[in-house]
């Protein structure tokens, strides 16, 4: 296998391509690029830079994330019961998918969750290197399709807390970020009803 060295911005770019959780960037661009194997030549358009031309920095602050999809009612749930987050194997698998879930579903409207903050702890952030700076243990994930990366070092209870303030900070209600924290704990909120 050979290694290739990318900018952040074509970095996130195969990153937002990702289908699902382990999909590597071979993967990711052999996907993009081949079709019944032939070469794709449309489906990417780098221009090469000219030499006087300067290129700034990819901004750290500014995410880069896809269009919401089209939301309609129902749709997210639908999406993660098709998708069978619910019998993933481990708590984190679940995490990881629903919070993806959410990225995709809401697209420039994630990069609200940039303003969740513990008392001593970052959650989320644009780059592995945020989380790792701002803790030790975080254990940063990179959420599948977006630019996003979430510490996953919390026990479940800190995890379901986090998915329930995640959905009401993207507009949800009581009921429906019950459900979703209801992909990682079956049992979460049934005390309440």
């Amino acid at each position: 296998m050979k290694n290739i060295e990318i900018d952040e911005e074509l970095y996130r770019y195969i990153a937002a391509q990702t289908q699902h959780i382990g999909e590597s960037a071979s993967q990711i661009l052999r996907r993009l690029l081949f079709s019944d194997g032939k070469v794709k030549v449309d489906a990417v358009q780098v221009a090469a830079p000219k030499e006087e031309a300067v290129v700034a920095p990819p901004v750290k602050s500014a995410p880069v994330a896809k269009s919401a999809l089209p939301v309609q009612e129902g749709a997210l749930f639908d999406y993660l019961e098709q998708a069978g987050v619910a019998e993933m194997g481990s708590v984190v698998e679940r995490f990881i998918e629903v919070l993806a879930a959410l990225a995709r579903f809401q697209g420039k409207e994630f990069a609200k969750v940039l303003e969740l903050k513990g008392r001593n702890r970052t959650y989320f952030a644009i780059s592995k290197e945020e989380l790792l700076a701002a803790g030790s243990s975080t254990n940063p994930k990179m959420l599948p399709g977006s630019c996003y990366w979430v510490v996953t070092n919390n026990n479940t209870r800190k995890k379901l807390t986090m998915i329930m303030e995640v959905a009401k900070l993207l507009g949800y209600s009581d009921s429906d970020a019950t459900r979703l924290a209801r992909f990682l704990d079956a049992e979460f909120g049934k005390d309440a009803e």
